[in-house]
């Protein structure tokens, strides 16, 4: 592995340090929801590994399919990558994505009956600031990184405030009609209850005019 691949994988050790982590079978898919708002950029850093690690250095070359797909279940991403990697997306619609996980390899070796474990780290409409740039003396290229991430950081939060405005609208839309069927189904619950006593008290007045009691 060069200088390269071992540095990203260092970064994904530090970035997936506080990440959530599932097992991964073989040929097994995992698909985690996540709720985006439109025109919102999405990154995830993953890193699959084996649950015995004293045992990494036998294993077989296997890496993850990942498949993203929109709130209609339309597949929106798919490609294949090795056992760690950096996948971005924008997201088309509001709504819930589905990020799917699958392991490429038919079979793990010596880890045939073990399952692999992956860690994922999903971040949304935040650009990280470049570390390097805090290493050089150009205060004025510094200060101009960190306004272009305080202004994508702003303009995630103004998406995602549009984005929960139009979930409470939803919301408020399906609370008004549930709340206007249950009035009218109370209505009509009381409508039939009296129509019954109505008729049965006509029944019993026709039974004692019948049988001459009244």
């Amino acid at each position: 592995m060069d200088f390269r691949g071992i540095g990203f994988l260092l970064q994904c050790y530090l970035v997936l340090a506080a990440a959530m982590y599932f097992d991964l079978g073989e040929q097994e898919e995992k698909c985690i929801i996540e709720e985006v708002p439109e025109d919102t950029l999405v990154t995830g850093f993953f890193l699959l590994e084996p649950w015995n690690l004293r045992t990494a250095t036998h294993t077989p070359h296997f890496g993850v399919t990942v498949t993203i797909r929109d709130p209609n279940h339309e597949v929106q991403m798919t490609k294949r990558f090795s056992k760690f990697g950096k996948f971005t997306f924008s997201a088309h619609a509001s709504g819930q994505h589905y990020l799917c996980f699958q392991t490429n390899s038919t079979r793990f070796s010596v880890f045939a009956m073990e399952k692999l474990k992956l860690h994922l780290d999903v971040q949304m409409g935040e650009h990280p600031t470049d570390p390097n740039i805090h290493n050089t003396n150009d205060d004025i290229e510094s200060l101009e990184n960190s306004l272009m991430h305080l202004k994508d950081q702003m303009k995630y939060i103004t998406k995602q405030q549009e984005y929960q405005r139009e979930k409470e609208e939803v919301f408020r839309q399906i609370s008004e009609e549930t709340n206007s069927k249950v009035l009218w189904w109370a209505v009509v619950q009381t409508s039939i209850l009296l129509s019954v006593g109505f008729w049965q008290m006509k029944r019993l007045k026709d039974f004692f005019i019948a049988k001459k009691l009244v």
